[in-house]
Formats: C-alpha cells, sequence, structure tokens
C-alpha cells in the first residue's frame, strides 16, 4: 500500500519572522524613515537645498542608525551648496583666490565649476585657464592640461615661467609636449 505524499512527510512548524530591527523598517525600504529619506534626496536633486537640509535633519532626530549617517553627509552637502550660492565676489581675482582655496583643500568638482564660472563672465582670465590647467594636472587630464596652460600662455607669456617653477604640474613632468610647451626655445 502507498502511502499518501503529504501525511509521509515530517510536519514542519512555521517559524515567526526574526523581529524588526529597532527604528522600524528603514532597512527593508518601506518604511516611513526610508519614504523621508528618499524624499529629502530628490529634494537635493532637484537643487532645493534649504528644503532637503530641513527634512533631512528632521529625519536625523528619527531615523535609524543605518540611515543617520547618510542624513549627516547629504546636510553637508546642502550646507555647502547653500554657501556657494551665497558667496559674491568683488573682483574675478577674489573668485580666483576661492577657486584654488577649493583646489587645495581637494574640492576638485567644485574648483572646476569656479573657474568655467571666473570664464563664463571673463573669457580672457588667463588666471583662471592656469588654475583649470593645475586642476588638470593634479586629477590626471593631461590633454585638457596641456590645452588650458597653452591657452594660459598665450594670453600672459608670464604663465610659462610660473609653470616651469610650479611643483603642481610634476606629473606633466615627462610629457614631451608640456616640456615643449614649456621650453619652445630649446630645439
Amino acid at each position: 500500500m502507498m502511502q499518501d505524499a503529504r501525511s509521509a512527510a515530517p510536519s514542519r512548524k512555521k517559524t515567526p519572522p526574526p523581529p524588526a530591527k529597532p527604528g522600524g523598517h528603514a532597512t527593508t525600504g518601506t518604511g516611513p524613515a526610508f519614504q523621508h529619506f528618499q524624499a529629502a534626496v530628490q529634494l537635493l536633486q532637484q537643487g532645493k537645498y534649504e528644503k532637503a537640509m530641513a527634512a533631512f535633519e528632521k529625519l536625523l532626530v528619527v531615523a535609524p542608525a543605518e540611515i543617520k549617517e547618510r542624513c549627516r553627509m547629504y546636510i553637508q552637502t546642502c550646507q555647502r551648496q547653500l554657501e556657494q550660492s551665497r558667496l559674491t565676489f568683488l573682483t574675478p581675482e577674489e573668485h580666483y583666490d576661492y577657486a584654488i582655496s577649493l583646489l587645495n583643500t581637494g574640492y576638485y568638482e567644485e574648483a572646476h565649476e569656479q573657474f568655467g564660472n571666473i570664464l563664463a563672465d571673463h573669457p580672457e582670465a588667463d588666471y583662471a585657464l592656469y588654475g583649470l590647467a593645475l586642476l588638470d594636472s593634479i586629477t590626471g587630464r593631461s590633454q585638457d592640461c596641456l590645452r588650458n596652460l597653452a591657452r594660459a600662455i598665450e594670453l600672459n607669456p608670464r604663465n610659462r615661467l610660473q609653470a616651469r617653477a610650479d611643483n603642481d604640474f610634476q606629473s606633466m613632468a615627462d610629457d614631451p609636449r608640456f616640456t615643449e610647451l614649456l621650453y619652445p626655445e630649446i630645439p
């Protein structure tokens, strides 16, 4: 006689799901904290920095641990963006000093943006082109470095002398095109 397959299988007890982590459903991506987080990120992406920062700060108080660090990071991003939008410069040279300070502290994307803003308003600003060439050298963009430095030298030949002594162009030292640009008189 054949036994029914269902009766032959050992009976299994269903175990309840593991208890939820403190702070709700944030790790599943469906809880209210996660939904608020996503809404705040959308505000940030839309450039609504004040609203996004307020949303992240409010969320920071009640968010589970796995979201808190990201909230802090996004709050800093919002603050930096708000500071940049409030910046006003009396002269292009002052704007250049700010861009160089960003470059020196490792904010390369922001520095690139500031150099671009200077050039948008003052296309003949050789110092901004020189700054872009420095940034390109530091970040390994040799082709852009050569182009920007050549234009800076064309606008102001003293940039050639400055570049010869500038350690920030060290990564370009072995490039024959760079040597030719700095020492065109040597055959």
